[in-house]
């Protein structure tokens, strides 16, 4: 049983991650057909992992309505909005579940006015929020800090008319601070995650890394 919980993931989880990193630099029809292939079942594997993605969501819930936990109300209207999505996907206007959805169906519906409409209203209320902590928070009590403030106004006036009304610098310095600094900082970044990716991964491929199979690292 040993075998299959914990050594049988791990040579999976070499071969194929050593068979990716092979295929890659081989030039060739083969080992192009194998790529699309292994490509292919990622897409299985995927669809696979929504399912028990959503299993464990649904069981989350169902668990918190049956035990009356704390904020269960919302629970069940997840449950009740899930429910509802579905029937309307299986339905279809009568065309069943296997053919394409119908443009003007209760799910296209529903999606549009309930769904885009609250979505849209959650984004709103967040960058209120955002700009309320900021103006709450940020305070120019170092150099740093200071500068920036600086550039964040900057950056926020040649972002709206009003700041090109004031003056044309505004513009030509928000295109400079994004362009140069923060493109700068967002490449260093992008250098750090990339690396931080490619350690990660050669500590699944070789073992080092088990927290996936569940249990800790041991």
């Amino acid at each position: 049983m040993l075998f299959f919980n914990r050594t049988l993931p791990l040579i999976v989880a070499f071969a194929f991650g050593m068979l990716g990193i092979v295929i890659y630099y081989i030039p060739h029809s083969g080992a192009q057909s194998v790529e699309r292939e292994m490509a292919l079942w990622v897409r299985i594997v995927f669809a696979f992992s929504y399912l028990l993605g959503l299993y464990s969501l649904l069981n989350l819930h169902w668990q918190r309505i049956r035990q009356h936990a704390a904020g269960w109300g919302y629970s069940l209207v997840a449950i009740a909005s899930f429910s509802l999505m579905m029937l309307f996907v299986i339905y279809n206007d009568g065309k069943g579940p296997f053919a394409a959805q119908a443009e003007a169906g209760g799910y296209k519906w529903l999606f549009d006015n309930v769904h885009v409409a609250c979505a849209s209203t959650m984004f709103s209320i967040l960058a209120f929020f955002i700009a309320s902590a900021a103006y709450r928070t940020f305070r120019a009590r170092t150099p740093e800090a200071a500068l920036l403030l600086v550039a964040a106004v900057i950056v926020m006036l040649g972002r709206v008319p009003i700041g090109r009304e004031i003056s044309e610098f505004f513009p030509v310095a928000t295109d400079w601070l994004l362009n140069v600094p923060n493109l700068a900082a967002k490449r260093g970044i992008l250098l750090g995650v990339s690396l931080g990716a490619i350690a990660t991964s050669l500590r699944i491929i070789f073992g080092i890394e088990r927290s996936y199979l569940g249990g800790g690292d041991e």
